[in-house]
């Protein structure tokens, strides 16, 4: 009597993740599985439920103003311990909206901060101050990615637009954004983060020195020490 031939297991196709594609509409556990999965992957985000994947960017349109724009949000955190800033980090904000925006500022979480670092290293929630570099008012960061950012709570919003060559400084206020009015020769003076000034004129000139001028006088500022001393007194209280 034969013994009956064993039948061969059959194969299992192995799982295969689609890389990410301008337009798709995914939820944001999606959209993170398929960011992963995607080889050489700079920028992608989820604005929405829709993914958006900007083109490369040139030195003048982009990446010298975003150092720019990085330069000075740096030397403000430098000087306020408990302010921590960030560049082209993934926010995770709901189920259908994960931005990579170009800049932000968070007072951590221990100072009081409406933000946290999740489990997996990601900023989960609405950092205070956000900031964008785009082209021109036509740009999705005036539009749709404006209404994320609003609904979410981030309290101020910077737009650099650089083929316009102007500066947009937004103020949250009754659930809408309203222009921050410059304060004397144009100077942008943020009322989240005291001391945080803004020559809009020096920075779109490339006038980093004078940039960091007034940056200096608004550190130096009561309002500055005032605030620095704040979150020194949260963080301890909350031990």
């Amino acid at each position: 009597m034969f013994a009956p031939t064993p039948s061969k297991p059959k194969r299992v196709k192995p799982s295969i993740i689609p890389p990410l594609q301008p337009g798709d509409r995914l939820t944001r556990a999606e959209f993170e599985r398929r960011y992963d999965a995607t080889p050489n992957l700079k920028k992608a985000e989820l604005i929405e439920g829709i993914v958006i994947m900007p083109p490369p960017v040139s030195q003048e349109g982009h990446s010298s103003p975003h150092f720019r724009l990085i330069t000075l949000l740096g030397n403000y955190e430098a000087a306020t311990p408990g302010v921590e800033g960030g560049d082209n980090g993934s926010l995770r904000l709901d189920l259908d909206n994960m931005p990579q925006p170009d800049a932000f500022l968070r007072i951590i979480e221990t100072c009081g901060g409406q933000s946290r670092i999740d489990a997996d290293g990601y900023v989960e929630g609405a950092p205070e101050l956000v900031a964008e570099v785009a082209a021109t008012s036509a740009s999705y960061d005036l539009h749709a990615k404006l209404n994320v950012y609003r609904r979410h709570g981030v309290n101020e919003y910077i737009v650099w637009r650089t083929f316009d060559r102007a500066i947009d400084y937004f103020i949250l206020r009754d659930g809408r954004y309203d222009p921050l009015a410059p304060a004397a020769k144009g100077i942008f003076q943020s009322q989240v983060f005291p001391g945080l000034w803004l020559d809009a004129a020096s920075l779109i000139a490339g006038d980093l020195q004078k940039v960091a001028e007034v940056l200096q006088k608004g550190l130096a500022s009561s309002k500055h020490t005032a605030f620095a001393n704040r979150l020194k007194s949260v963080k301890r209280s909350k031990r």
